[in-house]
């Protein structure tokens, strides 16, 4: 009986994570809501692509699209985004990022094709951010690192 259940166990797929090095760079737009001494308020869409640190280049030259809202209460900075990154066939994923001070978490959200039912995710950090070209305007560039599952 034993080694039933040991050989039953063997033929059941096991789904193992992968690592997550890229970076993403984008540009975007910030639109000012509220601007005061204890509260700013300011919305963000930016449009960006993707280069894949790792030997598989899974995630590379994705183009990214993402949207949020940043919220400074009395100098302590939150954030809510959301992007969704293309790859070159067109399947695309959803991620969700929160942002506390300059620290951002992320998770994926929702996926369509070869991404269908990912999970996973990971950290956010800024490795550069320019002086904006234009006003009302951000470019900066994110490493993203974590881990990710495919159901297969």
């Amino acid at each position: 009986t034993v080694a039933m259940i040991v050989g039953l166990f063997m033929f059941i797929p096991v789904v193992q994570a992968e690592p997550i090095d890229m970076l993403t760079c984008a540009s975007g737009t910030l639109t000012t809501i509220v601007t005061s001494e204890e509260l700013n308020i300011m919305s963000y869409e930016g449009k960006g692509i993707n280069i894949d640190n790792l030997r598989n280049k899974i995630f590379d030259n994705m183009t990214t699209h993402g949207l949020g809202l940043f919220k400074s209460v009395s100098g302590k900075m939150e954030a809510t985004l959301y992007s969704k990154y293309m790859d070159p066939s067109g399947d695309f994923f959803v991620v969700d990022i929160l942002q506390v001070g300059s620290e951002r978490d992320w998770k994926f959200l929702y996926g369509t094709g070869k991404w269908k039912g990912v999970s996973g995710g990971g950290k956010a950090l800024y490795i550069t951010k320019g002086k904006p070209i234009t006003p009302g305007t951000t470019q900066s560039c994110f490493k993203i690192t974590g881990t990710y599952e495919l159901k297969k």
